[in-house]
């Protein structure tokens, strides 16, 4: 099975929703009277750019990060800049994406060497000594 592509930002861009919002963050007063905290809304499953399949997958592996209306909502308010914020909460997406799509290695069974082993042994022979001597 052949495992799908991740899509480009720049080519769902047209699809992302950004809104500015007061928010927390850096900036005492400022941050009560400028909108700087920026809100991304994407809806995955009303993409056009997106293949089902990647849909399919997206909406499995991001099924705790999206709203009842199957919406992924990413947000930043770290900077006092909106525009730095917007750039901010694009690379948030475009990481949370990578990841999605990145590939997971295959874990190999292995077996402890023999050195470990004969250390977990001799531990256990000192700690059964240990309460031999508490109980005598």
């Amino acid at each position: 099975m052949s495992y799908p592509i991740s899509p480009a930002i720049s080519d769902i861009f047209s699809e992302l929703v950004f809104s500015a919002t007061t928010g927390g963050g850096p900036g005492g007063q400022h941050v009560n009277k400028v909108s700087t905290k920026v809100t991304l809304r994407w809806s995955i499953q009303e993409s056009a750019i997106i293949s089902d399949e990647q849909k399919a997958i997206l909406l499995s592996k991001l099924a705790n990060k999206l709203t009842k209306e199957g919406e992924l909502l990413l947000s930043s308010h770290e900077s006092r800049s909106q525009l730095k914020n917007k750039e901010e909460v694009i690379r948030k997406l475009s990481s949370l994406i990578q990841q999605v799509f990145e590939r997971k290695k295959a874990r190999k069974p292995t077996k402890p060497g023999k050195a470990a082993v004969q250390r977990r042994i001799d531990a256990k022979k000192k700690l059964s000594e240990k309460k031999k001597w508490r109980r005598e």
